[in-house]
């Protein structure tokens, strides 16, 4: 899937294991309703957004990622490539 905005934020890496990191990030959309949708990237992907800084308008590959924890659902968008 892909998406493109405006980076309204960039958060630093989370260590959350000592085998597992993240990194998220906001984009804004350019919809006719504009919408700010959080992503995510791991691992060594941590590193894509080290080259961009809010305010720039990218281009966001995605994979939509679900799971189950204890009866309730959550949904994750895993960022894989920015342009």
């Amino acid at each position: 899937m892909e998406t493109k905005g405006t980076i309204k934020a960039i958060f630093d890496t989370q260590a959350v294991s000592d085998k597992f990191k993240k990194r998220e990030f906001v984009i804004t959309t350019e919809d006719k309703y504009p919408q700010d949708i959080m992503f995510q990237t791991t691992q060594d992907k941590c590193g894509l957004l080290n080259n961009f800084t809010e305010g720039q308008t990218v281009t966001v590959s995605f994979n939509l990622r679900g799971r189950e924890s204890n009866g309730k659902y959550y949904n994750t968008l895993e960022a894989w490539k920015i342009n």
